[in-house]
């Protein structure tokens, strides 16, 4: 049986990471990408490797197309197409609409939901000739409901949960599946930046009276891309009951 092979962006800490170890566990190589975190990316290459697990660092930018093609580029050396895409790189910004700057603007959108739109483009052929592929989007609950002084995040993920549904349909005749995980907060990076406070008083108005874990998302990812032909176009939520 041939080797799976899978992309996950933002791969080098939290929820990317956690996929990694999953799927790589499970028997697929893993390309690994980010952008700015090199020094962890190659950590958790070392890691992947010391457990006999196959990995490639791909890294670059997945919001600048150039970027993304030089990544398929090397992927395509090595395989012939991905099977399974987990568009999980993210940034967030927290701040006042009206302060935020277009460079700002522009990098949340790029990072957000332009890398979901390049790295499917570039997938998607490979999967339409193989008659299979699963891509999952890591989105947030925000998407669906909004978070105050989070807008523009708020905005990509909600553009995420559309291209979704969309794609969803665009490929369901060529059996690729396209689903996406509305994460509720994950005690990752992200959410580091909140004080002792803010963390008390958010957990508070979770059901489930916590956080979740990088581990949990990468679980349910794997559940989702390992099977499950007739699941797509679904947004999956996992946020403790929140919404």
């Amino acid at each position: 049986m041939n080797r799976k092979n899978i992309l996950i962006t933002g791969a080098s800490r939290g929820i990317g990471r956690a996929c990694a170890f999953v799927f790589s566990q499970a028997g697929y190589h893993v390309f690994l990408n980010c952008k700015k975190s090199l020094d962890e990316l190659e950590t958790v290459r070392q890691e992947l490797e010391a457990i006999g697990s196959s990995c490639t660092v791909v890294p670059g930018d997945v919001g600048n197309p150039h970027d993304v093609s030089q990544i398929f580029d090397k992927i395509f050396k090595l395989c012939p197409g991905l099977d399974v895409l987990i568009n999980n790189a993210g940034i967030s910004h927290i701040g006042l609409l009206q302060d935020m700057s277009d460079t700002q603007w522009e990098e949340i959108l790029h990072t957000n939901l332009s890398s979901v739109f390049y790295c499917c483009r570039a997938a998607i052929p490979y999967m339409i000739r193989q008659k299979q592929g699963k891509i999952l989007n890591i989105s947030s609950m925000w998407g669906t409901s909004g978070a105050s002084c989070e807008a523009a995040y708020s905005a990509t993920k909600a553009g995420m949960d559309g291209l979704t549904k969309a794609l969803a349909k665009e490929l369901a005749p060529s059996n690729i599946q396209v689903n996406a995980i509305s994460c509720g907060v994950i005690d990752t990076h992200m959410n580091a930046q909140f004080s002792t406070e803010e963390r008390l008083a958010l957990k508070e108005e979770i059901p489930a009276g916590r956080f979740g874990t990088p581990e949990e998302v990468a679980s349910l990812a794997f559940s989702v891309c390992s099977g499950h032909p007739y699941l797509t176009g679904q947004i999956i939520g996992l946020d403790g009951g929140f919404l």
